[in-house]
């Protein structure tokens, strides 16, 4: 019943008035749905299941964690930092763009990070630009986080040259984005305004492209040496269950 009713929420309820809700129901839900089937391993907490999320008839069952609302992406994310980087344990300087609700409270609590978010528009932003001209100084800081966010801009190869100028040398970027694996080369037309066939041909009606594989090659045309990370190498089958994590995605770690 609460999986049907959300279904219906994410189709009818405005994005901008679902993140406002989201606070209110991050408190319920978790003891709606507390089990032992599914863990979040950004708030440790278990579940017994997962949240719907997505757009239309591409909604995917069970995959928001209902208590810091994490998805695939973010859950993979922090299993890579927590076991193969020291982003809990140095001092680091971190810029944060577009930050997620997930990540934010947990990050800016960290007393080892320097961490600064950003966005264009977010009410969660410190500072505010647009990333295909960043007022900062280069070589500033030791990682940037950009998710899912390069797919929206105008020229993403720009916006990448940007965050490698201001990343350290020897830091690391991580800038995850939808993939089609299917696809050969990122397909982008910026003629095309309209909602529906943005949301057709891109999956999203704010969406101005759809990657395919050779994104890597595009990070490294922007000025990044790019290594991929497949983590069924290190997490197994039934970890990356109880983890609710999305098969064969792929974080590709960008470094300078």
């Amino acid at each position: 019943m609460i999986s049907r009713i959300f279904k219906w929420v994410l189709n009818v309820i405005p994005r901008p008035w679902l993140i406002r809700l989201s606070y209110p129901a991050k408190a319920v839900l978790p003891l709606l749905l507390r089990g032992n089937r599914y863990v979040d391993p950004i708030d440790g907490k278990g579940y017994r299941k997962f949240l719907p999320y997505g757009y239309g008839d591409r909604q995917r069952p069970n995959v928001l964690a209902p208590g810091s609302l994490s998805l695939e992406r973010h859950r993979l994310l922090w299993l890579y930092l927590k076991r193969h980087t020291n982003f809990f344990t140095d001092s680091l300087q971190v810029l944060h763009i577009a930050p997620e609700q997930c990540f934010y409270g947990k990050f800016r609590k960290m007393k080892n990070l320097k961490y600064v978010t950003a966005d264009i528009e977010s009410p969660l932003a410190d500072l505010k630009f647009d990333l295909h001209d960043i007022p900062l100084p280069d070589n500033t800081y030791d990682v940037i986080f950009c998710h899912h966010v390069l797919e929206h801009v105008t020229d993403d190869i720009r916006c990448m040259s940007e965050l490698c100028r201001v990343l350290k040398p020897g830091g690391m970027a991580i800038m995850q984005i939808p993939q089609d694996l299917g696809r050969s080369e990122t397909f982008s037309d910026p003629s095309i305004t309209d909602e529906a066939e943005r949301i057709r041909l891109f999956g999203q009606y704010d969406h101005v492209r759809v990657y395919g594989t050779d994104y890597p090659q595009r990070l490294e045309k922007s000025g990044f040496t790019v290594t991929e990370y497949l983590y069924e190498k290190d997490i197994s089958q039934e970890e990356a269950d109880k983890y609710r994590l999305m098969p064969n995605e792929r974080l590709y770690i960008c470094t300078k």
